[in-house]
This record gives C-alpha cells, structure tokens and sequence, in this order.
C-alpha cells in the first residue's frame, strides 16, 4: 500500500531524525586511555606507596573509581596490548611475544580492534607513545618510505609512535607511516643479526656512554645509551631519550586540543618507567630513588598534563579516562642505572609477588582507575577485571556490536567499569613471559606446573616456574605466599580442566 508524506511532514519527519543521531553521538563520550609502561601496583601512592608521591594520579582516583583487583593479559609488554587492542588473548596467537624493533606487524588490516569499533561509531582515534606491536609487511617496515601495516590500518585516524620500546633501535619517531624527520640522503639501516655501519656500540666503545648495561643493551650507541640491535642511518630523526615524555604528551594535548567538538578516543602510551629511564631533568633527582623513581614522577605529570587539558576545555562530563599499566615491575630490567640501590624500603609491586615476566600477581595484577565526571561514583572496586574486556566494553558504551570473530575473548563489563557493578568477571587468564598460564576464579588462582628457573637471574623476579601445580588463596594470601595445591586437590582439578577447555576452545566461532 503507498503512503502518501506531505512535503512539510517529511522535511519534519527528517529534521527531527538528524536531530535524534546528532543527540545519540553528543552522547558519546571521549575516551582517554593512559597506558603507563611497567609500572608496578605499589608505585603510586594512592595503591600504597610511601617514598613517592604522585599526586595527579591521586587526585584522579580520588574523583574517580579505583580497582584493586584489576588485571592486564600478560607480565610483558607486547601481549598485552595486542590482548587489549584485539580482545583476543595473546596465547591464541602464534608470534605475540616480545617483538624486536624491526618486526612486521602483528595486528594485520584485516583485524576488527578496539579502534576500529569506535572509529566505525564515529570516533576520531589515536595512538600515541610506544607501540611494540610490530609495523609494516613480513619481513619488517620500510623505514625510509611508507610505513604500511601501521596503526592507521587496523582503526587509527592518528598515530605518532615509539616505533617498539626506548632500549630497541631505531631510535626514532613514526608519524602516519613516516619517519619524522627523516633526510632522506641518509637512510635509516636496521639489524638485529650483525653489525651495520660504522656507528660505536656499548660493547665497543663504553668510553662513550652515560648509561652503561647491567646485561644485554651493548650494541648501536644513540644519545650516549647502547640498545638493543644495531642501526645507522637517520641521525636527523634520532629523539632525545629525557624529551620524549615532553614530546608524546605535548602530542596527546595537541591530539584532544585538534578534536574537541567531536568523539574522540586517544591511546596514550606512555614509556617513561621502561628502561632506559631518562626522565627529563625538571625530574632528575627529585624522587630519591635515583631515575626509576623520577621517572614514575614523570609520568604523573603526564597524566596531570592530560586532565589539566580536559578540564580547561570544559570536557570533564564528556569523557572517560583510564589509567592503567601494560604489566608490573622490574627493577634492574638492563641498565646500570640505580635503581636496585636506590630502592630502600620501597615495594614496586606492592603487597604482591614476582613482577614483570612473572606468573605470580605482581607481573599482571595492575593499578586501573577510571574516572568519568557525573557518570562514575567515586570509590573503590574490588571488581574482578580484566584490560582483554575493554574491547567489548567499550563497543557497548558506543552502541556497536562486535562483528563475528571481532574480540573473541572480549565480554562486556561496562556496568563493572562504571561503577554500576561489583560482580566482575567469572574467571581471568593471566600470561608470564615463559607463556605459562595462570587462572584466578573467585578467591582461587592456579597456576599450571611447568619447567624452568624460579628466578630470572638477569632481572632478581621470581618467574612462578614450578614442576608441581600452584594454587593460592588471594583472599587470605594476596602475596601467594603458601601453595596450597595438595589441600585441596579438587579445586586443582577444577580449575585444572577450566583452563583446559579455555586454551582448547575455538572462541572465533
């Protein structure tokens, strides 16, 4: 049957349906997360520490909602952001290790991410800080052209990055698929086999470094530090390691500053507390716990310089801000640089044990607060939660849906992330460096028995390695002090099979 719309009913009809979509996407709000980079659960005062203070980030989870039994995916770097940006846990996936600094990319164009979901929503995306997921077609990226396989192919308007980590070469910035700086009458050669070139290395000319190694990080000299791999080439696109904190978040403001009339969403990831630590001088000195600790005050400033720019645009209402970290602690992780002198009675990992590259607590429980003005209550949560969640959180927040085989170990917990909820998630999956895996459900965690050294000897962390299984009560023994595994040889085969039918189901169907 034809229906007749007078014209005047119809330009009504229109007008008010511009004005419906244009009211659901000034709902939206901004969102902003702070990845910090191997920041430990106790080092930040309002999770407990006492030789430091960092006030920005106690004054943000005094406004907003703070976790303590919030987690990362894995103890190291790179599966965890591939596991946040993805919603699938790392261990699914062949090649999500640590990655040297001239690896292909590991998130392909093809991949559905948590960027691409809200750009699909109408975001504006960005990413900026270190990456260390990989850039460019197997074989590695082509330094001194176009960058392909970069951010700005799995979702990302924007991208300005520390291509892998401070202590890996190149030594240099990417700016959407390019170098930045780059004279191209000097390119940029990168190896992690042999020597290139004729630039000094650590092992080779010591004499000339201001940093020196505590283990490994001997090879190509940049700015009077030896890294990991070699390179040559690029010296007008080199960074100056105690400016880069000065960089990257005058980048991030400039990024909110760029699009504040629209949804945005801004990955900060930040380096600062990632070897090598350099902070910049306005820091040196000022935490008594030698670079380490100045380091950690530089990236409270950071975070300041990102509320700061929030509430003087008058976006407070308007955005969701997360801070959190990629894994927890590691003292002495490379470089001579006092941090295992200087530490005095102070706890990077707080209440809990191991740290970065461990299976116990410490490598993967994290600080995460979450502050959205109006829309979250100020408190605490002891929410079961997990970053491999955000994905699917997110999606729900904007009004999207996960496409078939986008985020498959992602589950929507918005009402926990806001607040709205303590129920948390049922169970989590935990990774150490030695891909071990771990399972907390309830007050329980067990993790699988397996080979290998107890203690990582280079870095003092207790690994978790151990032939027998383990399991803990973290509600009577948050530091997994006592293995209590022979106790209660039920729960062991419980959550025994539980892992077992997780690490063997297929998730993409």
């Amino acid at each position: 049957m034809k229906t007749n719309i007078i014209p005047g009913a119809l330009s009504f009809l229109t007008l008010a349906a511009s004005q419906l979509v244009s009211a659901q996407q000034a709902e939206k709000p901004n969102i902003i997360i702070i990845y910090a980079d191997d920041l430990g659960y106790g080092d930040v005062s309002c999770y407990g520490a006492k030789r430091v203070s960092t006030p920005n980030i106690d004054r943000f989870a005094k406004q907003g909602l703070r976790f303590t039994n919030a987690h990362c995916t894995s103890a190291t770097s790179t599966p965890s952001r591939y596991s946040m940006l993805t919603g699938e846990y790392a261990w699914r996936k062949k090649g999500t290790n640590v990655l040297p600094g001239d690896a292909s990319a590991i998130i392909l164009p093809e991949r559905i991410t948590m960027a691409s979901i809200l750009q699909k929503a109408g975001y504006v995306t960005g990413v900026i800080g270190k990456w260390h997921l990989g850039l460019g077609p197997e074989g590695g990226p082509d330094w001194n052209g176009e960058i392909t396989n970069s951010p700005n192919d799995i979702g990302f308007s924007y991208s300005f990055l520390i291509p892998a980590t401070g202590d890996r070469v190149p030594c240099v910035f990417v700016e959407n698929r390019r170098v930045v700086g780059l004279d191209p009458n000097d390119p940029i050669t990168v190896n992690y086999n042999e020597k290139v070139g004729e630039w000094p290395t650590g092992k080779e000319n010591p004499e000339m470094l201001k940093m020196h190694p505590s283990h490994g990080h001997d090879m190509t000299i940049v700015n009077g530090v030896s890294r990991i791999g070699y390179m040559t080439g690029g010296k007008s696109a080199l960074w100056i390691d105690e400016d880069i904190a000065d960089v990257i978040t005058g980048k991030a403001v400039k990024f909110i500053e760029n699009n504040k009339e629209k949804p945005f969403f801004l990955y900060f990831s930040t380096h600062d507390i990632h070897v090598p630590r350099m902070p910049n001088q306005r820091f040196t000195d000022k935490s008594g716990m030698g670079p380490r600790g100045d380091a950690i005050l530089e990236f409270d400033w950071s975070v300041g310089e990102i509320l700061k720019t929030i509430e003087n645009l008058k976006l407070s209402e308007k955005t969701l801000i997360i801070v959190t970290s990629d894994n927890g602690p590691v003292v002495d992780d490379g470089y001579k640089d006092q941090a295992v002198e200087l530490l005095g009675n102070h706890k990077p990992a707080g209440l809990l044990r191991g740290g970065k590259y461990s299976a116990f607590d410490g490598g993967t429980r994290v600080i995460f607060i979450a502050g959205w003005k109006n829309k979250i209550k100020p408190g605490t949560s002891d929410a079961l939660f997990t970053q491999v969640d955000l994905m699917a959180s997110f999606a729900a927040l904007v009004g999207q849906s996960l496409p078939a085989g986008a985020g498959p170990d992602s589950r929507n917990h918005l009402n926990d992330l806001l607040g709205k909820s303590t129920a948390g998630r049922d169970w989590i999956i935990e990774q150490s460096s030695s891909s071990k895996l771990s399972i907390i459900k309830g007050d329980w965690k067990y993790i699988e028995p397996g080979q290998g050294p107890k203690i990582q000897i280079n870095t003092n962390t207790e690994t978790g390695n151990d032939p027998e299984p383990q399991l803990y009560n973290l509600k009577t023994d948050l530091g997994e002090k006592k293995n209590v595994a022979p106790e209660h040889p039920l729960i062991v085969k419980e959550l025994t099979e539980l892992l077992r039918k997780i690490r063997e189901s297929d998730v993409t169907k």
